[in-house]
């Protein structure tokens, strides 16, 4: 039986700038060679995207601009079958990340956030039909999204819906106090986040004491561990441990996304640690075998 995820957050388009010297030998002031594509983006659209790959349903919650790359990302939800209602938000430009992508495969990422910012409660579509809701950290960052969204956990938890939260980046939760940050994790049920971002809320450097602190906060914390798979715990339980697996890396961005449809995916079916952290590795691992954020239409996992 399939689950129907709600999706909120940032939609964007991506321009990926693939460079083949590593970023300390990049031509400052002048030319770098580089291939250059253009791709779907956003946390929560990719995982949007993602998770309409693996045979369930989502929709998202965001906004882009009256614009060519508004027109572009509207068509490709379409494609994938991601459900999307007023989508455009007269009078602001689609947002866009310039990604730069370095022979390594890693990516360093510049956003522009645009139609994203100002998400309020009246964006929140009836919550009938809905089994799930996954919120990217990008929104409750931004100020101009904070107080809508803040409002919106309140109506999603009165509904009784699972809410999975990816916190998004230290650089951006650094705007914020970490206390606030904090408070907000009592409000979710599971929470995505990668080994500097559970450092940085936690103060723990050790996994296991950074899954114990934030236990105490949420039910089921995950943190995704790169190359070396993941690692996550429900409150009071045993850790579970899956390794990443083995594929050629074109392109990271993404890949975090990827990684929470695929957990998403499985554990709103099953409710198992284990075979959710191992879905979300197979899905990362395709992720990252593409170049861009986002699956390719007709994929399916």
């Amino acid at each position: 039986m399939s689950s129907h995820i709600l999706c909120i957050g940032d939609v964007m388009l991506d321009v990926v700038t693939k460079i083949k010297v590593l970023p300390s030998a990049i031509n400052y002031g002048s030319d770098t060679e580089s291939d250059i594509s253009t791709h779907g983006g956003g946390a929560a659209g990719n995982v949007a995207s993602w998770i309409a790959c693996t045979g369930n349903q989502s929709t998202i919650v965001g906004h882009v601009g009256k614009d060519s790359a508004g027109a572009a990302l509207q068509s490709e939800f379409d494609a994938f079958g991601v459900h999307h209602h007023d989508l455009v938000k007269a009078g602001a430009h689609s947002g866009v990340v310039v990604v730069l992508v370095d022979p390594t495969g890693e990516r360093t990422m510049f956003p522009d956030n645009g139609a994203n910012s100002g998400l309020t409660l009246e964006d929140l579509p009836e919550l009938h039909g809905f089994d799930a809701v996954y919120l990217s950290g990008y929104s409750p960052l931004d100020p101009a999204s904070r107080s809508g969204v803040l409002a919106m956990m309140k109506k999603i938890k009165s509904a009784g819906l699972r809410i999975y939260f990816d916190p998004a980046s230290v650089g951006g939760m650094k705007a914020v106090e970490k206390s606030e940050i904090l408070d907000w994790l009592t409000h979710f049920d599971v929470l995505l986040l990668n080994e500097e971002e559970a450092e940085y809320l936690s103060g723990k450097s050790r996994h296991d004491e950074a899954l114990d602190y934030l236990n105490n906060l949420v039910g089921t914390v995950v943190i995704k561990l790169g190359a070396s798979g993941a690692i996550a715990k429900n409150r009071n339980s045993n850790i579970e441990k899956v390794a990443a697996m083995t594929t050629h890396v074109v392109d990271t961005t993404g890949a975090g996304d990827a990684f929470a449809a695929g957990f998403i995916s499985e554990f709103e079916e099953t409710g198992d640690l284990a075979t959710s952290l191992a879905k979300a590795c197979n899905v990362a691992a395709q992720c990252v075998a593409i170049l861009g954020a986002r699956p390719r239409v007709g994929t399916k996992i």
